[in-house]
């Protein structure tokens, strides 16, 4: 395919390592990067972000916005983030890490810049198969949101790119390890605990980091995490 620059949501996770790994090897060139700091539980996460876009060689941007503002969330707010207890939804079926409209948040951002860097294409590293059942991560929504991006914008071809939405976590581990990814450079957990000697351990516990064991268990792969327990 023709070179052409394309921005890749980057939270410093197992998916969205995986996607930037995917959108490299399409060919997509130069490639940015854009990870949020938006008043979620810890930061380790955005360190892990940078790492993962200065090995891929993209040119890197963090945003930072307030989502405490609103709350609502376990990540954003004074709730006890669930554990043992995958996917647990609340009353509306939807679980309280959820964080309102973030998706459509980080996507609206990505379309702002996409238009200054005249870019058609984003990838974002969304699951709807092995996931915690959040609305903003089915493909419908990605859909929508494309559709919304080229009424409202310059953009009028403007693609949202999922190419993990209808594959496993095992599967995804199995394309992320064929592309190369170091998952033992990336950080699902939501709430991480940082050591003496500053090493962040993963709680082994939340819904990210059972979904990440099974995966790897799933995929026959060993898991590179290092869990509290």
């Amino acid at each position: 395919m023709k070179s052409r620059p394309a921005i890749v949501l980057l939270s410093g996770g197992l998916d969205s390592a995986t996607a930037l790994a995917i959108a490299r090897v399409s060919g997509y060139s130069p490639l940015y990067t854009l990870a949020f700091d938006y008043g979620q539980r810890h930061r380790y996460e955005l360190v892990r972000a940078r790492k993962l876009a200065e090995l891929s060689g993209a040119r890197h941007r963090q945003v930072t916005i307030d989502l405490r503002q609103f709350g609502g969330s376990a990540l954003t707010d004074d709730i006890e983030v669930p554990k043992d207890s995958l996917a647990d939804p609340g009353t509306d079926g939807i679980p309280v890490t959820y964080v309102p409209a973030r998706n459509t948040v980080f996507l609206s951002f990505a379309l702002a810049w996409a238009e200054v860097i005249e870019a058609d294409d984003v990838f974002i590293g969304v699951n709807a198969l092995d996931y915690s059942g959040y609305p903003d991560c089915r493909p419908e929504y990605v859909e929508a949101f494309e559709a919304m991006a080229r009424l409202g914008t310059r953009r009028t071809r403007f693609n949202v790119h999922a190419p993990l939405v209808h594959l496993t976590k095992a599967q995804i581990i199995r394309r992320g390890i064929e592309l190369g990814v170091d998952y033992a450079g990336t950080l699902s957990c939501y709430d991480p605990r940082e050591q003496d000697d500053g090493v962040v351990l993963s709680c082994g516990h939340c819904d990210a980091c059972i979904l990440r064991r099974r995966g790897f268990a799933e995929a026959g792969v060993a898991d590179p995490t290092m869990y509290v327990a």
